[in-house]
């Protein structure tokens, strides 16, 4: 759409994007023009630091509201569901939830990315920690279980697509490229419900390029730009547009979620409590 467009990428993982952005603003010497991050808590933080310009794209037609800021200040462009990956050539049990890792028949079996490093897992753990039926105890109990806690979810498909370990919190496709090229795994969505990420998009307040950031916006909201997201395998936000074989739309997927403004405010304070946990 914009072929005249030449586009540079920053990419890392989204506490180290933030950190990023926060010192370049802190310096004055801001050079990001569009944030992609992974979670919808991360730019409520933004937001609150006036990173964030407001645009309501015309392109939000069969978005749904709970997966974009009221304000318009960013909008969920994917769904990526952290659910369970499964070696099935270690594990031959059902399972079907996020409760199932804690029992003892998979002690040591279980792997999981680190909060402090992901911005899913970071997400997760302050859901997961307000939600009835788990809260810090169900922490506690990975934790008693042997969980393994690594970097990101690159490292846990790794460990789980090599065998390391039989179980893992992972990312929906993550796991279905794994099976794709043929690795022993199955991908659960558990019955409690997913963990959603949507990989917000944002503009930064004061960007130089604004037509160009708003243009770029709307085609990764636009039914064109949605398709793309679906051939690259993830799930589209967009009500509509289908979703990759195997995968769940946005429409079959139940959201387990709580307040983001309450997310955001816990952030660090979760994390926190994590760190002291697992150290």
């Amino acid at each position: 759409m914009q072929p005249d467009v030449e586009v540079q990428v920053f990419r890392s993982g989204t506490e180290e994007v933030v950190s990023k952005v926060l010192a370049e603003k802190q310096a004055g010497a801001l050079q990001a023009d569009v944030l992609l991050v992974a979670d919808a808590p991360t730019f409520e933080s933004l937001k609150s630091e006036d990173l964030l310009m407001s645009y309501e794209s015309p392109e939000l037609d069969g978005i749904s509201e709970e997966y974009y800021d009221a304000d318009h200040t960013y909008t969920g462009t994917k769904i990526i569901s952290t659910g369970i990956v499964v070696n099935t050539d270690i594990i031959d049990t059902e399972i079907t939830s996020l409760k199932d890792l804690t029992k003892p028949e998979f002690k040591d079996e279980v792997i999981m990315p680190s909060p402090l490093y992901s911005g899913a897992a970071a997400y997760n753990l302050s859901v997961l920690t307000k939600t009835d039926g788990f809260g810090w105890d169900f922490y506690q109990q990975l934790k008693d279980n042997g969980v393994k806690v690594d970097k990101g979810n690159g490292s846990v498909q790794t460990a789980v697509v090599a065998g390391e370990k039989g179980l893992g919190m992972l990312a929906d496709y993550m796991a279905f490229r794994s099976k794709a090229d043929g690795a022993p795994v199955e991908f659960i969505y558990p019955s409690e419900g997913s963990l959603i990420v949507t990989e917000p998009i944002g503009i930064v307040n004061g960007t130089a390029h604004e037509a160009e950031a708003k243009s770029f916006v709307d085609f990764i909201l636009s039914e064109e730009g949605q398709e793309a997201t679906a051939e690259i395998g993830y799930t589209p936000v967009r009500s509509g547009v289908a979703a990759p074989e195997g995968f769940r739309s946005v429409d079959e997927i139940t959201n387990l979620t709580y307040d983001t403004a309450e997310l955001a405010a816990s952030r660090e304070a979760d994390k926190e409590q994590f760190s002291q946990m697992f150290e």
